[in-house]
C-alpha cells in the first residue's frame, strides 16, 4: 500500500493506511483465514530541490518537497476467490492497495 497525493498531512493519511490494514485484517478473521502482518516496511523519502526563484538568476537559495511513501505487508493464506471477498472494502482516499498473488 501506499500514499497517493491528496493534500492530507502526513499523519491523517498514515491513520488511513492503518484504519486500510485493520479492515483486511478484520475482513480476513471473519473468513477465518490465516493472516501474517501488517509488516511496516520502510519509509520511502522522495525529495524534489528546486530553486526559490522563477527567473534563476538572484541568490542561491533551495526549496526542498519530500514526499514520504509509507507501505505495510499483509500475508493472506487463503484460494484468490476468498482474497476477492476480503479486499471489496471501501478503501480511505489516499491509500492505494497492492495485491500479488503468489502460486504455492
Amino acid at each position: 500500500m501506499a500514499f497517493k497525493d491528496i493534500g492530507k498531512t502526513p499523519v491523517e493519511l498514515e491513520v488511513s493506511l492503518e484504519k486500510v490494514c485493520a479492515d483486511l485484517i478484520r475482513g480476513a478473521k471473519d473468513k477465518s483465514v490465516r493472516v501474517k502482518g501488517p509488516v511496516h516496511r520502510p519509509i520511502k523519502t522522495l525529495r524534489i530541490t528546486t530553486g526559490k526563484t522563477p527567473c534563476g538568476e538572484g541568490s542561491k537559495t533551495l526549496d526542498c518537497f519530500p514526499k514520504r511513501i509509507h507501505k505495510r505487508l499483509i500475508d493472506l493464506h487463503s484460494p484468490f476467490e476468498i482474497v476477492k471477498q476480503i479486499t471489496f472494502i471501501s478503501i480511505e482516499p489516499g491509500v492505494e492497495v497492492k495485491i500479488t498473488i503468489a502460486d504455492a
